[in-house]
């Protein structure tokens, strides 16, 4: 049996960082606490500030790297052979790194999916990245990508999950699943949206926990999926950490199943 991609699955994300210098100090300590806390999943892309959220995060891990597995993207318009390893070799010097964990085509461009998968292969034979995968790719997209020589390769896909958004429960998920493919959740939180929900608030209360510990805890509970909040506040932080100890007995993930419905039928991907 060959060991599962993520040895965690709970990690941090980065989407907003590295937009601004003056919160760059704030958002390195937030990952480097996530770090200590055993958050050891970060995930970023050469998008995110435009390369700026992978400075933070090669700030962050600085002498720590071989405790992080590492997930970063390029953008679509980037994903021809060539485009590709030049943007992973930008992506690395960004990083402070010799190597990726996890690379990801951010999702579905203009460019032949067999260039991608070539670049992926080539930057994987070279060890500058371990793995490779997808984000924001459906079910239809999946099957064309792992019918292409290579595309069996694919490790992981990249979707929005949460409570409030679970069409992936209709055909994705169980695709997945039945390959061994992890789902990393991204925006698990729905942006905040989620939070004021009363339904989230009342498991909240009854459990002594946040909403946003219940919405996590309920993805968790998901076999297969991965999910990276993202925050740069310590005491989130801390509160995303205590979420692995959090169980959701049946009464409340029935009252969560009633408030938030799963998919009666296929639609089509969700994406922010």
């Amino acid at each position: 049996m060959t060991a599962p991609l993520f040895s965690v699955r709970l990690g941090l994300g980065t989407w907003t960082m590295g937009e601004r210098r003056r919160d760059r100090a704030r958002e390195v300590a937030a990952l480097r606490l996530g770090l200590d806390l055993g958050l050891s999943l970060l995930d970023t892309a050469e998008m995110y500030g435009e390369g700026g959220a992978e400075e933070v995060v090669g700030e962050a891990i600085a002498g720590r790297r071989d405790d992080v597995f590492l997930v970063s993207k390029v953008y679509p318009h980037n994903a021809s052979f060539k485009g590709t390893i030049a943007a992973c070799e930008r992506s690395l010097a960004r990083l402070r790194t010799d190597r990726i964990d996890l690379y990801l085509l951010h999702w579905r461009g203009g460019v032949p999916l067999a260039d991608t998968v070539g670049a992926f292969t080539r930057l994987q034979r070279e060890a500058k990245i371990l793995r490779w995968g997808v984000s924001n790719f459906d079910v239809a997209d999946l099957e064309e990508l792992v019918a292409l020589p290579g595309g069996e390769a694919c490790a992981a896909n990249q979707v929005y999950f949460s409570l409030g958004e679970r069409g992936v429960e209709w055909s994705l998920l169980p695709w997945l699943r039945a390959r061994g493919m992890p789902l990393m959740a991204y925006s698990p939180l729905g942006q905040g949206r989620l939070l004021g929900h009363p339904a989230l608030a009342r498991a909240a209360a009854t459990l002594g926990a946040t909403p946003a510990q219940v919405a996590l805890a309920w993805l968790l509970t998901h076999e297969g999926v991965v999910a990276v909040p993202q925050s740069s506040n310590p005491a989130h932080i801390r509160q995303i950490a205590a979420v692995r100890e959090l169980v959701l007995d049946r009464s409340t993930q029935a009252a969560l199943e009633t408030a938030f419905p799963a998919p009666t039928g296929p639609g089509a991907l969700a994406m922010l």
